[in-house]
């Protein structure tokens, strides 16, 4: 799609999805300009393909116009491919908030043990080259993109209250255009981030629609939602296993499971859950939560109260961390033959991977288990096929009879569910002239697009999954 300016038809530019046009993973997301004879290229994260959208890791793009690539955030389905985007002959600058910028090395340095196999040498030396192009930038700044001694746009990074130092990213082009890309966005009103606050111009908006057809159980009936479920499983026996991705879904849980230890529970229930370990079986998981703490000042005001009492939501007394593979191994077994109560997160959130694969493997042929499925499944994956109440799955190559409660809590999801999403879009002061729906399936694609169509929120309404 060309778009020209409002004033000119000097002034244009191009908006071409490379991932996320018909799933959730993938992300990412060219913008071409033109001012005159100065043209620019932006590339707007470079993420992973995951569950039935797999595909080549390869770059199918040509890269060598791309004067700069900006993260919205850390999560692998927005930066997977990045040392496959330098292998193609990407070096320009890495734009991205400071807590992004410290979480994609991590993130990556995982990503790339898990998906080659890399030793840690080769990983250093791939990590290296991303550090070395990072640009760390503070949130509400306009910052000037310069390429080759001249000026290409402006780029300033906004909370996105999805995940730590995650950001919506707006693009002032020459021709003073404003782009904006959502990235991911948060839902309102969860404890341990502040809420996204939309910008006050987007003349094209490319929004997620991951949950565009959808609408969450309150923040606030989720603690409660999962104080029940926690009971009941104490009252039965068994262990609470919580697929979690690591950065974010895993932080909020653990703020709950604190604050729920803290204040909400009555005197039987402070002695029954006074027993029960709350264990984190993900070093992966481990490092980033460390990484919240060190980014406090991000925390939302209610966080931040809890910090000023003297707590610590995310290293409470009850927490215990698993690092090395020998204890994991020895964790599982031990609760497969007790049935001792615990309550484990573990990665991957989406049951594609991990170590959460061992605890599923050895405990849901247990009918005391309780699986808490806390976000997205997408489609091809695990977690989806034990969503959908499949009796049968299968874990590294055998098939795992299924006895286990399965339950799923939208409320845990770090995504705008559909109402969400149209409040935010509601909030740009100037109406849009052009929507752009990604990151979501056709079904979830249409039906956010439907409703902004009928509350007549933009001048045009794109399906990506449509191009």
């Amino acid at each position: 799609m060309l778009t020209a300016d409002r004033n000119t038809n000097l002034n244009t530019f191009h908006i071409t999805h490379h991932g996320a046009k018909t799933g959730v993973t993938g992300s990412c997301h060219q913008l071409d300009f033109c001012n005159g004879d100065d043209n620019g290229s932006l590339l707007v994260d470079c993420g992973l393909f995951q569950g039935d959208e797999t595909r080549s890791l390869d770059i199918e793009f040509d890269v060598t116009g791309i004067d700069a690539l900006l993260v919205t955030h850390a999560h692998i389905d927005h930066i997977g491919r990045l040392p496959w985007l330098l292998a193609a002959g990407f070096n320009s600058p890495i734009y991205a908030t400071h807590a992004t910028a410290t979480l994609i090395p991590l993130m990556l340095d995982d990503g790339l043990r898990l998906q080659l196999g890399l030793k840690k040498p080769d990983r250093e030396r791939i990590l290296s080259v991303i550090r070395r192009l990072l640009v760390a930038v503070e949130y509400n700044t306009w910052q000037t993109l310069e390429s080759q001694s001249r000026s290409l746009a402006q780029i300033r990074f906004q909370p996105a209250g999805h995940i730590l130092g995650s950001s919506y990213i707006e693009v002032k082009l020459p021709s003073d255009e404003v782009i904006v890309f959502s990235g991911d966005l948060g839902p309102k009103n969860t404890p341990l981030l502040p809420d996204p606050h939309p910008p006050e111009r987007a003349d094209v908006l490319v929004i997620e629609s991951t949950y565009g057809d959808k609408t969450h159980e309150s923040i606030a009936s989720r603690a409660e939602r999962l104080k029940t479920l926690i009971n009941r499983s104490l009252l039965d026996g068994g262990v609470v296993i919580i697929p979690a991705f690591s950065v974010g879904r895993t932080q909020e849980l653990l703020f709950d499971i604190e604050n729920l230890i803290a204040k909400s529970l009555n005197e039987d229930e402070k002695r029954a859950w006074s027993t029960i370990p709350v264990i984190i079986d993900s070093p992966m998981a481990a490092k980033v939560t460390k990484q919240y703490r060190q980014f406090k000042t991000l925390w939302s005001k209610e966080a931040k109260i809890k910090l000023q009492e003297g707590r610590h939501p995310l290293a409470f007394e009850q927490c215990i961390t698993i690092e090395s593979h020998h204890d994991h191994q020895a964790l599982v077994n031990r609760l497969k033959q007790t049935g001792e109560p615990a309550i484990v997160v573990a990665a991957s959130g989406m049951c594609n991977g991990g170590r959460i694969l061992n605890y599923l493997e050895a405990l849901l042929p247990d009918s005391r288990t309780d699986v808490i499925l806390a976000g997205y499944q997408a489609r091809g994956t695990l977690g989806r096929d034990i969503q959908q109440g499949n009796k049968i799955v299968e874990i590294s190559g055998e098939h795992i009879e299924v006895n286990a409660h399965i339950h799923t809590m939208s409320g845990y999801s770090a995504h705008a569910d559909q109402q969400d999403l149209l409040t935010f879009i509601a909030g740009i002061a100037t109406k849009p002239n052009e929507i752009r729906i990604v990151h979501g399936d056709l079904q979830a694609q249409q039906a956010l697009a439907g409703k902004i169509k009928a509350s007549g929120l933009a001048d045009k309404v794109t399906i990506a999954a449509d191009q």
